[in-house]
């Protein structure tokens, strides 16, 4: 396993925090080299600074909503990372609120971020493909796509991830003669920062907790528990895995 990704390139989409990062530490760590896509310059910047002194990584910030950073995240990919065969789109937001609250900005807060990965999956994977050496795709859906979550109503957000379910399974089609492998995590409750964007930090342990009683083996999720399953899917453990939505979640959809 400790090289398990040698001379493989990650694009991580989302990968200057959370489970993106973790990803990116660990197939570096493993013999890979990472490309990290954030939002803020100095996240992917401190990023990039700690997995070069494991292994081989660059950084490119930009604002998935904003479509010509997004044409500009694209362009750049193809011009110097055309060689990557590991993505992993990570990339996400999670504003809980009840379905009549939502207005235009808050729904195209999710589904902006949608379109973003869609298309840079496109550019990523037909590097892959022009490169005929194959490769592994891994979307991090949710377990709010799965089924609705009473304490945290979700409406737009599911939608986006469900959405993300599905291109899972049709890429995984289109792309098999490829021999490019597309798969998919639903986390349940994982303790990233992404709660930080709608609770202040210090409120953050207490609505965790709030979750536990949803998962049957009794914690939430770690950043380290994700990457441990999206590792495996990248790798070549999982060469005749293809179109699964992979539950990583203490247990939740077990009792569906």
């Amino acid at each position: 396993m400790t090289e398990a990704f040698q001379g493989r390139k990650l694009v991580v989409v989302g990968g200057s925090s959370g489970m993106g990062r973790q990803t990116a530490i660990d197939v570096v760590e493993r013999g890979g080299s990472a490309v990290i896509i954030g939002q803020n310059q100095d996240k992917v910047d401190q990023t990039v600074k700690e997995l070069s002194a494991t292994g081989q990584a660059w950084g490119i910030a930009g604002d998935l909503r904003d479509r010509d950073q997004v044409r500009r995240v694209r362009e750049q990919l193809a011009a110097e990372h055309a060689d990557a065969t590991l993505l992993v789109n990570s990339a996400g937001t999670f504003l809980p609120q009840p379905f009549f609250d939502h207005d235009d900005a808050a729904f195209d807060t999710y589904h902006d971020v949608t379109r973003a990965i869609f298309f840079i999956t496109q550019t990523v994977a037909r590097g892959m493909v022009d490169g005929g050496k194959g490769g592994s795709i891994v979307n991090v859906g949710s377990m709010w796509a799965l089924q609705a979550i009473g304490l945290t109503p979700s409406s737009a957000y599911s939608m986006a991830k469900g959405g993300l379910h599905a291109l899972t399974h049709n890429l995984a089609l289109e792309l098999a003669p490829h021999q490019i492998r597309v798969n998919a995590v639903a986390p349940g409750a994982v303790a990233t920062p992404i709660f930080e964007k709608f609770l202040p930090k210090e409120q953050v342990p207490a609505a965790l907790e709030g979750f536990l009683p949803l998962h049957p083996l009794g914690r939430v999720g770690t950043p380290k528990d994700m990457s441990a399953a999206i590792t495996y899917l990248l790798s070549a453990d999982a060469s005749w895995v293809t179109g699964v939505i992979l539950s990583v979640d203490g247990g939740v959809m077990a009792g569906r």
